[in-house]
């Protein structure tokens, strides 16, 4: 049996390695947990938070076109363009977020089954969408019409559910409605800062009580793992998305559910 600190360091590498590829981090993150048989409550909380630290990752990546949109908010109109459609994809997430979260967080984060199937039929979808998405009509991430955005978001609600990974969704929903690829990929990076900002903020509050002075030095370490590896990650899955689309992922996707049912119908 490992440390725990040497458990948090293995969390936040996979978190770090799947925050951003169309594979499900949260998934990926509960079957680890399960496979390692750590339990329920802390480290499901541990799985929420350190994701902050991979979308820190993107602020850093980006920090000059980020910075520049927020000081050009005053005065230009296409700044406050951007930060509308990041507001309207957000929104959706928001509201059903409040919603389910206690649902999503007692049922759906307890079945291995739902997380494997749910890698398995993303993978079908990923392998699809990358054949059949329409022509693409809009380029940049900085200058989406807010339908799209809205599209975008809508999507992402499907990513509530564990074993549906949200930058897939995000990614799905953007090529389905004629935004390129790689630009899709750079919104969903974007469109990640305030959805998981809140989500660290509101599991933050509901599991306050787990947050003492021995699991935070564990969180640090899960954070900081996967800022790291997140940074390598991004680099990489955008230069996968631009040369070879989707399918690596649809592929990489289908073997881990794949693995993951038969290991469960094992034991």
């Amino acid at each position: 049996m490992l440390p725990d600190w040497a458990y948090a360091v293995i969390l936040g590498v996979i978190e770090g390695l799947t925050e951003f590829i169309p594979v499900s981090s949260t998934g990926m993150m509960l079957l680890a947990k399960q496979a390692m048989g750590l339990p329920d409550g802390f480290w499901d909380t541990f799985a929420v938070m350190i994701q902050l630290g991979a979308i820190l990752a993107v602020v850093a990546l980006y920090f000059p076109k980020l910075w520049k949109q927020v000081v050009g908010l005053p005065t230009s109109p296409q700044a406050r363009k951007f930060a509308l459609t990041v507001i309207v994809a957000f929104l959706p997430s928001v509201v059903l977020g409040l919603l389910l979260h206690d649902f999503i967080k007692a049922v759906l984060f307890d079945s291995p089954v739902v997380q494997c199937v749910s890698l398995i039929l993303g993978g079908v979808v990923l392998l699809f969408i990358d054949r059949l998405a329409p022509r693409p009509t809009a380029h940049d991430p900085f200058k989406l019409p807010l339908s799209k955005a809205l599209a975008i978001g809508l999507f992402q609600v499907l990513a509530m559910m564990p074993g549906v990974s949200r930058s897939g969704a995000t990614i799905v929903g953007g090529m389905l409605f004629g935004v390129e690829k790689r630009a899709a990929a750079e919104f969903t990076f974007f469109l990640a800062i305030p959805t998981m900002l809140g989500a660290f903020v509101l599991d933050a509050w509901e599991s306050r009580d787990q947050l003492t002075a021995d699991t935070m030095p564990l969180i640090a370490i899960g954070f900081v793992v996967a800022f790291l590896v997140a940074i390598v990650v991004i680099r990489t899955m955008l230069a996968v998305v631009t040369s070879r689309g989707l399918a690596p992922f649809g592929w990489l996707r289908i073997a881990i559910g794949g693995i993951g049912l038969a290991l469960l119908t094992l034991t």
